[in-house]
């Protein structure tokens, strides 16, 4: 007990050569268009090929740097400029400094004793978001994803109608129906599961598909008295900006006009479309977001702040987050501080630790400023609509609706099946088309897209463009692959 238990100076030097190859394998080689989006192999292969046995006596600094390299070569590069599989992708320099000087700072987020700078900073930041919103005032937190952040909403909109059901359960409750489009992300089903609420309680709001799956408010309006009708108690309302596979906006202002009518808590779930409110061009896709109580937002999805980034945002300032989650720990909140204990934010989330997820959005909101984040959404428009003039130009590629937002969908028809859309088995065939282009090019390693089936549409690709290392060259690259790799199917 005389001397440390780690030996510092190899541990500085075992981080030296560990950042180089981070530089170099990952950010580097994996930010290089000639450089693979990924080495696949299968699960088996890979298991031999990492060894990933954890034994009894530790290995030596030089076997622990290869598997550092292994680690890298095997997982894929989602910074790759030509990696359009998910609604995050790409690589800030300065979003990803501030990600690891907040995992060597290594805090927790709860209380302003251990995380003065971090409280601050969370502060301002969801305070510059609520703002964009168009609320001078407010609450927030962030939360560790766009799917816990909705489950909040209905959490403290349950809390907010029926105060007593914190002690009480779901004793003190009625039977509860909350309501969001056919098109809103699952995390709602989950959420109704998770907190009690019920999956058979969630009703599913018609959309207009000639509007992209637009949620119809006078849907929405009959979907209220019938489940009135059948004995439910109305609380709560999502909308959807930027739905997850069509990129739909809802119409929020006669949304919120029928939540007000009915004493609804509205929530807008805008954590794939929020950022388009830093635009001034494009803001106008989520006229009325003002009028809600609650949103979810994810930075970490159209901004390259990097995973993870969401923020829950309320329009409330009376202390709603807090009484509605507060245990009042005593070995941490601690009502006799020396300091405000105001500042201690901790109580406000179901989370005791919390990582701090302000730092990589602030630090990247410094570097660039609003204008810079609003030109990164403004680029990711513009590659988008190149894609679909060039779907429209190109032989072979068809668009499945004309994009609202960066959701490009689209089919790509191979010469076997080109002129032959009255044959019985058209649409089976073509909806292996996907599939099949998307296993030869991860095979390859040439690039990564998303497909998948809507409704009576069979797989179609869903390309998204947010890396603003993304060029003119690399998504004719992207055409062009898909093209290649089915022209003989």
């Amino acid at each position: 007990l005389e001397r440390p238990g780690l030996d510092k100076a190899a541990g500085e030097e075992f981080l030296r050569k560990a950042f180089q190859i981070l530089l170099d394998e990952a950010v580097r080689k994996g930010t290089d268009v000639a450089e693979k989006v990924c080495d696949w192999k299968e699960p088996r292969e890979l298991r031999e090929l990492l060894d990933l046995e954890l034994r009894n006596s530790g290995e030596p600094p030089e076997r622990l740097l290869e598997h550092c390299r292994s680690v890298i070569r095997y997982s894929v590069k989602t910074c790759h400029p030509r990696f359009f599989n998910q609604l995050f992708s790409g690589l800030d320099h300065h979003a990803l400094a501030g990600r690891l000087i907040t995992e060597a700072l290594n805090t927790s987020q709860y209380t302003y004793e251990i995380a003065p700078v971090f409280v601050l900073m969370e502060e301002v930041v969801l305070a510059k978001l609520r703002e964009l919103v168009g609320w001078s005032s407010g609450d927030g937190i962030f939360c560790p994803g766009g799917s816990i952040s909705n489950m909040y909403a209905m959490n403290v909109a349950r809390f907010q109608r029926f105060p007593e059901s914190r002690q009480k359960g779901s004793w003190a409750l009625p039977r509860l129906a909350l309501f969001a489009s056919q098109e809103s992300h699952y995390s709602i089903q989950k959420g109704a599961a998770f907190l009690g609420i019920g999956t058979d309680n969630v009703y599913l709001v018609g959309t207009d598909e000639r509007r992209v799956g637009k949620m119809i408010p006078e849907e929405l309006e009959r979907e209220i008295w019938r489940a009135k009708a059948e004995g439910a108690e109305p609380f709560f309302v999502c909308g959807t900006c930027g739905t997850t596979v069509l990129g739909a906006f809802d119409p929020l202002g006669a949304i919120a006009a029928i939540c007000q009518r009915h004493g609804l808590w509205f929530h807008v779930d805008a954590a794939w479309g929020g950022s388009a409110l830093l635009s001034r061009k494009h803001r106008c896709l989520l006229a009325g977001i003002e009028r809600a109580d609650s949103v979810a937002w994810n930075p970490h999805k159209m901004l390259t702040v990097g995973l993870q980034c969401s923020a829950f945002l309320l329009r409330d300032a009376s202390g709603l987050l807090q009484r509605c989650h507060s245990a009042g720990a005593a070995y941490l909140f601690q009502p006799d501080k020396f300091y405000d204990v105001a500042y201690d934010t901790g109580d406000k989330t179901l989370q005791c630790g919390r990582r701090v997820d302000c730092l990589k959005l602030w630090l990247l909101w410094k570097a660039v400023g609003t204008e810079g984040l609003a030109r990164r959404v403004e680029r990711a428009f513009a590659c988008t609509w190149y894609l679909a003039e060039e779907v429209k130009r190109r032989d072979g590629f068809q668009l499945v609706l004309e994009p609202e937002f960066i959701n490009l969908c689209f089919w790509f028809v191979p010469p076997s099946l080109r002129g032959r859309e009255g044959s019985p088995d058209y649409w089976l065939r073509l909806g292996k088309v996907a599939p099949t282009i998307k296993e030869r090019m991860m095979r390859k390693g040439s690039m990564m897209v998303g497909y998948q089936p809507h409704g009576a549409k069979v797989n179609f690709f869903r390309q998204i463009v947010t890396n603003p290392a993304v060029t003119k060259d690399d998504l004719d690259f992207f055409l062009d692959e898909i093209e290649r790799l089915g022209q003989d199917l």
